[in-house]
């Protein structure tokens, strides 16, 4: 069955694609535009709504339409349309407490309060942990470090796998299942593939963050030539033009010798995405 054939036979709820939010208005511009070619591939519009923090970017620069976040927006839906059911898309890479633990909760009030009929369903993210064979995502990691090693016209750099960092050891899984698959897939065009994290928390129950990417640039393999795979969707204060990263980059160059990092394009920009959120968007309402 073809996949409008199998939206066909679907009542298809009200959904959101849904980020953690920035204040960054570049991070709400790039929501936007997956949340319209998914709308595009799947035949159903997708609403771009954050978690949180999203709204206090000034509307002037989001083409003067105010960005939205996921209670506002779901009330707003109910006021408007007698919309109870719902269906959230996550732009999340793995099972972060935000999407899977935050917003079931915010739903549960709402439904204890004055809105039983209330339902939300939650689709998978983009990594599952338990299909060890898809490589999906980790395929399109791989073409975004190719395409920077090609334009440089690298030999044989480094490559490191940089998250954010979490007090989650469910997502820490996702960074190195991912970096295990990106160097499988790269095999001798990397001289070695490594994970790490921008940041951590204080404390010995966290250092499954480790390497910290400020630790790792400069020592061993890393050397010299370093390109970055970002696990990062869009670009906000951590991962766009000079964000944290690019900060930590600049700083390790400055402070040891022959080192020169080359940060990879955001996951966002690559087409595939398109295709792995339209899978979990299906995948959402088979459990529907």
């Amino acid at each position: 069955m073809r996949f409008r054939e199998f939206m066909s036979n679907q009542s298809i709820p009200c959904t959101l694609l849904v980020d953690n939010g920035s204040h960054r208005a570049e991070a709400t511009l790039s929501l936007r535009r997956i949340a319209g070619q998914l709308s595009e591939k799947v035949g159903h519009e997708v609403h771009p709504v954050s978690l949180l923090h999203s709204t206090k970017v000034d509307p002037s620069e989001l083409d003067g339409v105010p960005a939205e976040i996921f209670e506002p927006f779901i009330k707003k839906q109910r006021e408007q349309s007698g919309t109870n059911s719902f269906l959230v898309v996550p732009l999340f890479f793995g099972r972060s407490a935000a999407i899977y633990e935050y917003l079931p909760q915010r739903v549960e009030e709402h439904r204890g309060n004055d809105w039983p009929e209330l339902d939300v369903k939650i689709a998978p993210c983009l990594v599952d942990l338990e299909d060890q064979e898809n490589t999906d995502v980790a395929e399109i990691l791989v073409e975004l470090v190719r395409k920077k090693i090609a334009e440089k016209n690298l030999d044989h750099p480094a490559v490191t796998l940089v998250d954010h960092g979490t007090p989650r050891i469910a997502v820490n899984r996702v960074r190195n299942f991912l970096a295990s698959q990106l160097r499988d897939l790269l095999g001798e065009e990397a001289e070695a593939v490594e994970p790490s994290s921008m940041e951590r928390r204080e404390g010995e129950e966290y250092d499954f963050n480790e390497p910290l990417l400020e630790n790792l640039l400069g020592t061993g393999d890393f050397a010299g030539d370093v390109v970055l795979s970002m696990l990062f969707l869009s670009p906000g204060r951590h991962a766009g033009p000079g964000g944290d990263i690019a900060q930590i980059c600049e700083e390790a160059e400055e402070e040891r010798s022959g080192l020169r990092t080359h940060m990879a394009d955001l996951f966002a920009t690559h087409p595939g995405l398109i295709d792995v959120l339209a899978k979990r968007f299906a995948e959402g309402l088979k459990n529907e």
